[in-house]
């Protein structure tokens, strides 16, 4: 039987070997990093603070920046460190905390974007019933659903490695730890590891997926029988921002998950993980707003009424 020594730590993949390149990467994810977290957290104050944003839609986009806010703040602090130090190794178990919540962050939106979805359905193909079926205890339930959904998913999937010896070599081909990676690295066999994420997350990911598209089925019959060109524009319009974030999604997902990963295809995943783990929290945020009239409604109000009660100066 061969001796195998345990791996404590796992040595995480550059994006660059490049100084200067390295410098310009960390001021440009930086910022990006900042504004992802100003641009949700403004999502959410609005949410919670203006009356007229107290509704099931903008609960779920609450929701959702809270989501791109955490899955963000998950990989790019640790990266922006890693960038500035030049030290890409990690403890093993600091690796599996961080597989935990990118699995559970990631897990967690398109269950809350079949949520949205069902929410559009309602309001456009049952306006008259939209109140009573979208009743906040029905929110309450769906927004604690798709956490707990998520987090019950992710937490088998982490019980299941602790069947599994990891012995080298301890390289991860990517700027963060994910589940596909660490299996990579095992010295166990993961059969058993692969089945169970198959079987779990095929059921997860066709439930997430007929829930998500499923709806915008009805809405399109729905909307083609709407006999103004007016309306048929304005039923669409509330449909178009979720439409792209859940475009944005899934392809994103579909190359991090499915493009093969080999030496051919590493640049090109890791493209796309700072697209997916960067980019796009911050593009949802701005997509929304700028789609959306109560919000930028509700932003000028709120800059508004700052210009008009500025805070008072601190006496000295």
């Amino acid at each position: 039987m061969k001796n195998e020594t345990s791996i404590t730590s796992v040595l995480l993949t550059s994006i660059s070997d490049d100084q200067k390149t390295i410098s310009v990467l960390f001021i440009f994810f930086l910022l990006i990093y900042l504004m992802t977290v100003f641009s949700n957290s403004l999502i959410i104050l609005l949410v919670v603070t203006c009356a007229h944003l107290h509704t099931p839609m903008y609960f779920f986009l609450g929701n959702l920046a809270f989501l791109d806010m955490s899955y963000s703040s998950v990989t790019a602090p640790s990266m922006l460190s890693h960038l500035i130090t030049q030290h890409w190794s990690i403890s093993l178990s600091e690796c599996k905390a961080q597989m935990f919540f990118v699995m559970y962050f990631a897990g967690s939106e398109p269950l809350l974007l079949s949520s949205m979805s069902y929410d559009r359905y309602v309001a456009i193909c049952h306006p008259l019933h939209y109140s009573q079926v979208m009743s906040w205890g029905t929110c309450a339930q769906m927004a604690s659903l798709v956490w707990s959904t998520a987090f019950l998913v992710c937490i088998t999937y982490i019980i299941s490695l602790k069947r599994l010896t990891f012995c080298g070599p301890n390289l991860i081909k990517n700027f963060f730890c994910d589940m596909p990676h660490l299996l990579q690295i095992s010295c166990t066999d993961p059969t058993i590891n692969v089945l169970i994420i198959i079987i779990l997350g095929g059921i997860f990911c066709t439930a997430a997926l007929v829930t998500t598209f499923y709806p915008y089925v009805r809405i399109f019959r729905a909307v083609l029988r709407i006999r103004t060109s007016e309306g048929k524009s304005k039923a669409f319009s509330t449909c178009t921002s979720h439409l792209t974030v859940v475009f944005m999604y899934y392809v994103s997902v579909t190359f991090i998950y499915f493009v093969p990963d080999s030496s051919n295809f590493l640049t090109l995943n890791q493209v796309v993980s700072v697209i997916y783990t960067l980019i796009i929290p911050l593009l949802n945020p701005l997509i929304y707003s700028l789609r959306s009239k109560d919000l930028k409604a509700a932003l000028q109000r709120a800059l508004h009424i700052h210009r008009l009660h500025p805070a008072p100066a601190t006496r000295r």
